[in-house]
């Protein structure tokens, strides 16, 4: 059967609305509700679709229903198909005033302090209107952030793998961290302090930073000093400069975080030098997905930004992969 006969002239974005709200919700009745109609004409809507297709699409159970190997392939391209309509709709709305626009981001909390604020800073000096929805998140689920639409592009440290190739990734530099202390700390406005003299030392940690490869596993590696005991682990930035300014603790903060964000002269860093991140700060998106001009900007401003940090010499020896990703 034709595709005009068989797909074209029957399926339509509505059928595919009401899938999307029955797998999200896993319930025929909660979907139902969701969308303001009764439930028989969800489960009449579900069974046109899979008569059509061909293809049991959701499992039932008492429980509820969950898509099949078939249901999800359709939930990726149904989420890729609205996705794309809403690009337009913004895309439209951008070119009829190029004053208003949005733009979904996602980052860690520290790179949101640093650099992502100085490109945000940037445009919205030139454009007011334009409003950001910020989603800080772990690097564990950025690539969910992109794959489920929720973010149109992340700011992180990817750990390439095949798992990506889906995603295009920019690479713009090598992070360093900086061993930063408070005003409490019997180490503040040291001259001369070694990495050995900080081993029993109450330190806040990021549990990334002291993992196999991870910046502080690979200095105390090096010096061969066992891995201090952290007494906090935390990724919040704000948690360990509150504690920072309150106790004797010390810390790690990234380069581009600590030149970039606002400048905390009670805090010191200690003259140690640590290795650089072994993964490269990056800008992903995701493959053959349309970027809004407010998307494009925005990546641009990142790039802008981040020569603040490679042009003072923080980059790594190896010059990072700035090609530009496939259109």
């Amino acid at each position: 059967m034709q595709w005009e006969d068989r797909i074209g002239r029957r399926l339509k974005p509505r059928d595919l609305h009401v899938f999307l709200a029955v797998v999200e919700t896993g319930n025929m009745a909660k979907a139902a509700d969701r969308l303001a109609i009764s439930r028989p004409v969800v489960s009449k809507t579900i069974a046109d679709l899979e008569h059509v297709l061909g293809v049991r699409l959701l499992d039932r159970s008492a429980k509820g229903v969950e898509p099949t190997l078939y249901g999800r392939a359709l939930l990726r391209r149904s989420l890729s198909v609205f996705d794309e309509l809403k690009q337009s709709v913004r895309e439209i709305e951008h070119l009829s005033n190029p004053s208003a626009g949005e733009i979904r981001i996602g980052c860690t909390e520290t790179i949101s302090a640093g650099l992502v604020a100085v490109a945000v800073d940037q445009l919205v000096r030139r454009h007011p209107r334009w409003v950001f929805h910020m989603q800080l998140a772990n690097a564990a689920v950025h690539l969910e952030l992109l794959r489920s639409r929720t973010c149109e592009v992340v700011v992180g440290r990817p750990e390439l793998s095949d798992q990506m190739q889906d995603v295009d990734t920019e690479r713009l530099f090598y992070e360093k961290l900086l061993l930063v202390v408070g005003p409490h700390s019997k180490w503040h406005g040291r001259r001369k302090v070694a990495l050995s003299d900080l081993v029993d030392e109450p330190w806040i940690q990021a549990r990334l930073e002291a993992e196999p490869g991870g910046p502080a596993f690979e200095a105390f590696r090096a010096a061969r000093l066992r891995l201090p005991r952290a007494t906090i682990f935390s990724d919040s930035l704000n948690l360990r400069y509150n504690l920072l300014e309150t106790g004797p603790f010390i810390t790690m903060i990234p380069e581009s975080t600590w030149r970039l964000g606002p400048k905390r002269t009670s805090l010191k860093v200690l003259p140690i030098d640590m290795p650089r991140w072994n993964q490269t700060t990056s800008i992903s998106v995701l493959k053959g997905r349309t970027l809004s001009p407010m998307t494009e900007a925005f990546i641009g401003a990142v790039r802008d930004a981040s020569r603040a940090i490679t042009d003072s010499g923080a980059k790594h020896r190896d010059e990072p992969d700035r090609t530009r990703r496939a259109s």
